[in-house]
């Protein structure tokens, strides 16, 4: 595949079942029944702090990113590549987008929180700069478990 044939754009919401199937094929645990219904994906992208944006080859779904940032970090919250079309570079150029992205919001710092068993994404952000934090603890407050 060269990649000058894929296209970085912004997600519509006639990509959703495009996009949970990209979710399925990547093996990204989603919430389809809470935080990744279609409404409520379709709510997140109207919030100008949310950037969603696909890869397409050929017209077919084969990535997605979805970034924010509270005005002082941004955060890359969701990244998935195909399986078939991983180690192409198609990660590496949609995290640069939102980088991008980012920085015309003026937002300097860029993080991510990524599962320790998901040794592919650390890989791919180890190799593009970014750097781990094990001393860091994670903790959330879930108003309902769907979410």
């Amino acid at each position: 595949m060269n990649l000058l044939s894929v296209v970085i754009r912004e997600l519509h919401i006639e990509d959703y079942d495009a996009l949970i199937s990209l979710w399925d094929d990547a093996n990204l645990p989603y919430k389809p029944e809470g935080r990744d219904r279609r409404d409520n994906i379709e709510q997140e992208m109207k919030q100008p702090i949310a950037i969603f944006l696909v890869a397409e080859v050929d017209g077919k779904l084969v990535g997605f990113i979805f970034g924010t940032h509270d005005g002082r970090k941004g955060w890359i919250n969701r990244l998935a590549v195909s399986p078939a079309y991983r180690k192409q570079g198609i990660a590496a150029r949609l995290i640069a987008e939102v980088e991008s992205r980012l920085s015309n919001f003026g937002i300097g710092i860029i993080a991510c929180l990524i599962e320790d068993w998901n040794t592919v994404s650390i890989q791919v952000f180890e190799r593009l700069g970014y750097k781990r934090h094990s001393e860091v603890i994670y903790f959330t407050k879930r108003r309902d478990s769907k979410i």
